[in-house]
């Protein structure tokens, strides 16, 4: 391509200050060093991850200007030294948690937090100089990354790591969904849960994330799904993806995990917290069978509040653990999972409820924080 190995302008939204407007500017994109990869966004997505850096809720993630976006789909533009998985023109996702192959973590089955390229919400260069890729195009000022992927560009810098090559004859705006909510809902019922026929769920949440795990429990043949959320506008979409009882905490006359042991008479196997609140993720907890129960936690909690969890309660048989990215390694384990979406085992459409430009981006993030939206799809 004419652009290789050059620097290129283009457009990009920047996030100047916490719960600001994202500003369109143009901006230097220099090109990929050593094992980075220069892609050319196609389509990108808002999750609530974006949302809470949008909103500065964590002041030690805070550093601007920044562009942020890490759910998207594009095509290679050009590779940095070193990289031989793929090269210009290859259709491929950003993935926010990468997988170098080679340290004890991604050698290991089960774990796939990379020692090297693991997500890390304080990261605002690159691995491999400490620097940015990012330039303001008026005086040159440095603008910083956020979670290795940066997707809100029409252009990004990404280490190769943070990759992953997609078959050409799947759709980038579908595959979109796979590099961040579809991927850890499903990934969270499948990988960490390890959800069994005939179990019972539970799910604290119904956003993008938790109607993902509620498609995934119901392809594991789970007898029940509940589906917990204080939106019922969320509950007919919830149907469509198996969830058969729907409980609004606000219009209920007992606590969640009481009703919930009413319906499953005692609790569920499985229970996800997916909302990112403390008192949520309490509930979950209780909600699960004693003996049996396991509760994995998915929500972002940007408060500084601990575990509501006593440790005499582990003792009942009840165990908590955290899902970050449905527990894939990405490079390893999501090709497999594309294959299986483009036989129809999973339903991508029903996650995008509004298209819009690039332009249109700052409605897209006020459209979910007001909870209108499970994903926006942009077209870049």
């Amino acid at each position: 391509m004419e652009t290789q190995g050059k620097v290129i302008t283009c457009r990009a939204a920047v996030a100047w200050g916490a719960g600001d407007a994202l500003v369109m500017e143009d901006v230097k994109v220099d090109p990929p060093q050593r094992l980075e990869v220069r892609l050319r966004i196609l389509f990108t997505s808002i999750c609530h991850t974006d949302l809470s850096a949008w909103k500065g809720e964590n002041e030690a993630q805070q550093a601007y200007p920044r562009i942020l976006g890490h759910e998207a789909a594009g095509i290679v533009e050009s590779v940095g030294e070193g990289v031989e998985d793929m090269k210009a023109g290859d259709h491929v996702i950003p993935i926010f948690t990468g997988e170098c192959g080679d340290c004890r973590v991604c050698k290991r089955d089960g774990a796939n937090l990379c020692e090297r390229y693991r997500v890390d919400p304080m990261k605002k260069v690159m691995a491999g100089d400490g620097k940015t890729r990012f330039f303001t195009s008026k005086d040159n000022k440095p603008i910083y990354h956020f979670l290795n992927t940066s997707t809100f560009s029409e252009y990004t810098v990404i280490d190769s790591a943070c990759v992953v090559k997609v078959d050409p004859r799947f759709p980038l705006e579908k595959m979109s969904l796979l590099s961040c909510g579809v991927s850890t809902g499903v990934g969270a019922a499948w990988n960490v849960a390890n959800i069994q026929p005939g179990s019972t769920v539970a799910i604290f949440g119904l956003g993008a994330v938790g109607l993902a795990v509620a498609e995934g429990a119901k392809a594991r043949g789970a007898s029940k799904i509940i589906g917990i959320d204080i939106n019922p506008d969320k509950f007919p979409l919830g149907r469509e993806v198996g969830i058969s009882e729907f409980i609004n905490p606000k219009e209920c006359d007992k606590t969640v995990h009481e009703r919930v042991m009413e319906i499953t008479e005692g609790g569920v196997e499985y229970s996800f917290e997916c909302a990112g609140r403390i008192e949520a993720l309490r509930e979950a907890f209780l909600s699960t069978h004693s003996g049996v129960g396991k509760t994995v936690l998915l929500g972002v909690h940007a408060s500084p509040q601990l575990l509501p969890i006593h440790p005499m309660e582990l003792f009942q048989g009840r165990s908590i653990t955290a899902s970050v990215f449905g527990g894939f390694k990405p490079k390893t384990q999501l090709p497999l999972l594309f294959t299986q979406c483009l036989q129809g085992q999973l339903n991508l459409d029903l996650f995008i409820s509004h298209q819009l430009p690039f332009n249109d981006i700052n409605k897209a993030m006020q459209l979910l924080h007001q909870g209108k939206a499970l994903r926006c799809l942009i077209r870049l």
